[in-house]
C-alpha cells in the first residue's frame, strides 16, 4: 500500500472509530468528510458502514493484542504487568473508542474471547500472588479491571495514560483513596 493510501486508511479507520462510537448510524459520507478524504475512497475499501465498523474492530483488536503481548501478563511482576496493560489499553481505547464487545464477525469474537481469557488468567494469578483478595465471584476482578480502564480512558480524559494506569492499579489493589 502506498504511504498516502495507508495514511488515508488510518484516518478513515480512526475517524470511523470516533464517530461510530458516538453514533453507530453515522454515514460513510460523514466519516469520509471528517477524515478529509473523498467518500469514493472510503467506498472503494468498505462497501457498507458495517464493513467499516468490522475493520475498526479488527484494528482495535490488533492494538489490544499488542498491548497484552507487551504487558507480559504471564511473566512480568503483577504490578508491572498491570500498569503496562492499563496504560496501553487506555491509549488504545482513546484511539479506538468503539466497544469491541459488539463485534459481529465470528473470527473477531474468537479473538476477543482469547483476550478475555488472558485477562482472566492474569487476574487469577493476581489473586494467587495476594494482590487481589480471594473469594470474589468468577470474572469479578477482570470485569472490574475492564471497567476501571474504561473509566480512565473515557471519563477521565484529563489523566495521561500513565496517570490513569496508576489510578487503575491503586483502585484495583488498594481501593480508592481520598487523596
Amino acid at each position: 500500500m502506498r504511504a498516502d493510501a495507508a495514511r488515508n486508511l488510518d484516518a478513515v479507520l480512526q475517524t470511523g472509530a470516533r464517530l461510530l462510537a458516538q453514533d453507530p448510524r453515522t454515514s460513510i459520507a460523514a466519516i469520509a468528510q471528517a477524515a478529509g478524504v473523498d467518500r469514493r475512497t472510503v467506498y472503494r475499501r468498505f462497501k457498507t458502514r458495517e464493513d467499516l465498523m468490522a475493520a475498526v474492530h479488527v484494528a482495535k483488536l490488533d492494538a489490544c493484542e499488542e498491548v497484552l503481548s507487551q504487558a507480559r501478563l504471564d511473566k512480568a511482576p503483577v504490578v508491572v504487568a498491570l500498569h503496562r496493560y492499563a496504560e496501553g489499553i487506555i491509549t488504545v481505547s482513546r484511539r479506538w473508542p468503539v466497544d469491541v464487545r459488539q463485534v459481529q464477525d465470528e473470527a473477531a469474537a474468537a479473538r476477543l474471547g482469547r483476550l478475555i481469557e488472558q485477562l482472566d488468567a492474569f487476574m487469577a494469578r493476581a489473586v494467587r500472588e495476594g494482590f487481589v483478595r480471594p473469594g470474589l465471584p468468577d470474572r469479578w476482578a477482570r470485569s472490574l479491571l475492564v471497567h476501571l480502564t474504561t473509566i480512565a480512558s473515557h471519563e477521565m480524559p484529563e489523566l495521561t495514560p500513565a496517570q490513569g494506569a496508576d489510578m487503575v492499579a491503586q483502585s484495583l489493589f488498594t481501593g480508592p483513596s481520598s487523596t
